[in-house]
C-alpha cells in the first residue's frame, strides 16, 4: 500500500482512538479530528503506547458544525471514517441539541467528500437505527440490515437513537440522490467494550465499572448486544477496503448478553470480588431512575429482548469478531489495571 490516507473524526473517543491504532498498524496515514486542541498531546501519547507508526498520524481541531473545516480536511483523502458522534451521559433537556449536530455533521463531512473526490466515506452508525421504534408484535422479529428504527416511535426510541437513526438515514437519502461516485458503508455497533485506553473512555464501559466497583447491589432485567472496539475497529477498516462493502449496512456484534450474564462472567473471573448477580424487579429498577437519571435510557431495554441477525458482516466480509466473554473480560482488566475501578 503506498500511504493511503484516512481522515479519521472522533480520535479521542474510544473507538476512534482504537481505529486510529488499526489504521496506522496497517500502514495508512491518518488524519484524526478532535474538539479540543488541548487533547492533541495526550491522544499522541496514548495512540504511541500502541503503535510504532505514530509519525502518521496528523491531529487538528475541527467542529462537525464547521462546514469549511471538512473541505479543507477532506482533500486528497482516499477515504473518511466518520467516527464521532454526540453520546451524552445524561439526556439533554431539549433532543435537538443532540440530532441537529448528529445529522449536520454527517451532512458536512458527506458534502466535502463528494466535493473532493473522496472513494468511499465509513460512518459509525448503532443498532439503535435498526432495532428500536417498534411495536410489540415488532419486536418478536428477527432484524437485520434492511430494518430501521422508525424515529417517529418516541414510546420505544431515546434522543440518542433518533439521533443515530436520523444522522444514518440523512446520509444514505444524500448519497441516492447525488448519484455520486461516492460510496458509502455504515457500520452499526451494538454495546462496545473491550480495553479502556485511557480514563475518558466509552459510556458502555460504565456497565462493567458498575457491576465491578460494587455500586449496583442488584441487576436490571436488560440485556444488549456487546461487541469488542477491537473488533468494531477492524470491521470499520473491512467496510472501507473491500470492495463488497460499497453502498451497505452492517451491524457489529458478537451476541446478546444480560447484566446478569456479564456479571456471571466478571465473577467467575473474580472470584474475590463483591460482584451482584440478584436480579431487581422492573418495578424497582423504574423508581430507581426517577434518582438515578443515567438509568433512563436503558429503561425501553426492560424485559425486552431485540434480536438482531449479526451474519452479515461475517458472510461478505469474512469478519470474525472477538468473543462477547472476551469482550467484557479485556474491559474488566483494564479498568482495574488504570485504577478507574480499585
Amino acid at each position: 500500500m503506498d500511504n493511503k490516507n484516512v481522515l479519521l473524526t472522533g480520535v479521542t473517543g474510544f473507538l476512534g482512538s482504537h481505529t486510529a491504532i488499526a489504521l496506522l498498524e496497517r500502514g495508512y496515514k491518518v488524519t484524526g479530528t478532535l474538539r479540543n486542541k488541548e487533547r492533541i498531546g495526550p491522544i499522541t501519547k496514548i495512540i504511541g503506547r500502541h503503535t510504532t507508526k505514530v509519525q502518521n498520524l496528523e491531529l487538528v481541531e475541527a467542529d462537525l458544525n464547521d462546514e469549511f473545516v471538512w473541505k479543507e480536511l477532506t482533500r486528497d483523502k482516499d477515504y473518511v471514517q466518520h467516527i464521532a458522534s454526540p453520546f451524552p451521559r445524561k439526556l439533554p433537556k431539549n433532543e435537538e441539541e443532540l440530532i441537529a449536530p448528529a445529522k449536520s455533521g454527517t451532512l458536512n463531512i458527506l458534502h466535502a467528500s463528494l466535493q473532493n473526490k473522496v472513494k468511499r466515506v465509513v460512518m459509525t452508525s448503532s443498532v439503535a437505527a435498526v432495532a428500536y421504534g417498534k411495536t410489540k408484535d415488532d419486536l418478536k422479529k428477527v432484524f437485520n440490515e434492511s430494518v430501521w428504527t422508525d424515529e417517529q416511535n418516541k414510546q420505544d426510541s431515546t434522543p440518542y437513537y433518533r439521533s443515530k437513526t436520523i444522522a444514518e438515514k440523512a446520509a444514505w437519502q444524500l448519497i441516492n440522490q447525488t448519484g455520486s461516485e461516492l460510496e458509502l458503508t455504515t457500520v452499526l455497533p451494538g454495546a462496545i467494550l473491550g480495553p479502556v485506553l485511557e480514563d475518558d473512555f466509552g459510556t458502555s464501559a460504565n456497565i462493567i465499572i458498575k457491576i465491578l466497583d460494587g455500586s449496583s447491589p442488584a441487576l436490571p432485567k436488560i440485556g444488549f448486544d456487546i461487541i469488542d472496539v477491537r473488533s468494531v475497529a477492524d470491521l470499520l477498516i473491512r467496510a472501507m477496503e473491500m470492495p463488497q462493502a460499497a453502498n451497505q449496512r452492517y451491524i457489529a456484534s458478537s451476541g446478546y448478553l444480560t447484566f446478569k450474564d456479564i456479571a456471571m462472567i466478571l465473577k467467575e473471573h473474580y472470584p474475590h470480588r463483591k460482584i451482584p448477580t440478584s436480579q431487581l424487579s422492573n418495578y424497582l429498577v423504574r423508581l430507581f431512575s426517577n434518582f438515578d437519571t443515567s438509568l433512563k435510557p436503558i429503561l425501553l431495554d426492560l424485559g425486552i429482548k431485540r434480536n438482531l441477525d449479526i451474519t452479515k458482516a461475517a458472510k461478505e466480509l469474512q469478519w470474525h469478531p472477538r468473543s462477547a466473554q472476551e469482550a467484557v473480560l479485556s474491559c474488566a482488566e483494564s479498568v482495574i489495571k488504570k485504577g478507574i475501578v480499585k
